[in-house]
């Protein structure tokens, strides 16, 4: 079976119910590990206790009968178990399919493949079986971020108004997994539950908070796509101090394209992007302090050079998680590429 970004919360329970392996896939790694991790904690709620077996693409590739043994094999301590793949493409193809073939019934598998599609070998292996699920999760835009974190606040007690749900979600960066861990961190400082509910406020959130990481991400990330080549060795120094995560800046930059291109498509040719964006501002589609940036980076990346700058991410993107100990390197000679495109 399939779901979509916007059905899968109400196909969950179903596929809880019915499937045995869960096909995660898209850009937005946030997004999909997230739901992974909702899905999985759903079914821990009928599992119990579980032990977490985690496996790289890289080991079934090498190792295909491997899935299978372990989706089979009992815990030493008896516990019920879980099967996580995280990997790149198909690598896990072999395995999956002779997982299919055999006749027993094993534990659940969730596999988490951001940098393939739901038009992969391995997701279309799974989205005709009843027993599968396949979801593919791409960019989310600010307001599906925004109610999403009202949904998570719901069930933990916190009411949250309009304004504050937008601040995490901008705080956050858009990514659902560490929104809903301040939405944690608040129902903890709040002491709320869903039977003594509380109201937030922004002194709570100031209170919980911590400076965000987009905070250190985003001045690199208008650097590289403004195309100023002067200030980029200062940034990519800052990268270095700071020890940001490669994987963590390069989802801003693929947050900011996808940005781009839904902005890009909504101008559909208009040539005052100034009002543009102040239609989108009015619109909460474009917060007010990104407008300078967005109206810089829409003149600058449009057409076919917008799709190559996707499509150049995605690379990188596929290159640090092949090699995860040179992604400093790879990504720093990366932006200095897009930079000078930008700059062009």
């Amino acid at each position: 079976m399939k779901a979509t970004q916007k059905t899968f919360a109400g196909q969950m329970a179903r596929a809880a119910a019915d499937a045995a392996v869960f096909y995660f896939c898209g850009p937005d790694e946030a997004g999909a590990a997230d739901a992974a991790a909702r899905l999985s904690a759903h079914l821990a709620t009928r599992q119990g206790h579980f032990e977490k077996v985690e496996l790289a693409g890289a080991e079934l590739r090498r190792d295909p009968v491997r899935l299978a043994d372990e989706a089979r094999s009992v815990s030493l301590f008896g516990d019920q178990r879980q099967i996580h793949i995280r990997c790149a493409g198909d690598e896990a193809y072999d395995a999956v399919e002779t997982l299919l073939a055999s006749p027993v019934k094993g534990w659940p598998v969730f596999i988490l493949a951001s940098s393939a599609t739901d038009k992969s070998r391995l997701a279309k292996l799974l989205a005709d079986r009843p027993d599968a699920l396949v979801t593919m999760f791409h960019p989310p835009d600010l307001r599906s971020v925004t109610l999403a974190v009202r949904e998570m606040a719901d069930p933990c007690g916190i009411h949250l108004t309009d304004e504050l749900a937008e601040r995490i979600a901008r705080g956050v960066a858009l990514d659902t997994r560490m929104a809903r861990s301040e939405i944690e961190k608040l129902a903890l400082y709040l002491d709320a539950s869903p039977e003594a509910p509380r109201r937030a406020d922004a002194a709570a959130l100031d209170a919980i908070g911590a400076v965000s990481e987009d905070d250190s991400f985003m001045p690199l990330v208008n650097t590289v796509l403004a195309g100023d080549t002067a200030r980029l060795s200062a940034e990519l120094a800052r990268m270095q101090e700071l020890e940001l995560n490669p994987v963590g800046l390069l989802l801003a930059f693929e947050r900011r394209a996808a940005q781009l291109a839904q902005l890009a498509g909504r101008m559909r040719g208009r040539a005052d992007i100034n009002a543009f964006l102040e239609q989108e501002m009015s619109a909460r589609r474009v917060f007010f302090r990104d407008k300078p940036d967005l109206a810089q980076q829409l003149r600058r990346w449009k057409g076919r050079k917008l799709a190559r700058l996707v499509g150049r991410l995605m690379a990188l993107h596929r290159q640090l998680l092949a090699d995860n100990r040179n992604g400093e390197l790879a990504l720093s000679q990366g932006l200095a590429e897009i930079a000078r495109a930008a700059a062009r």
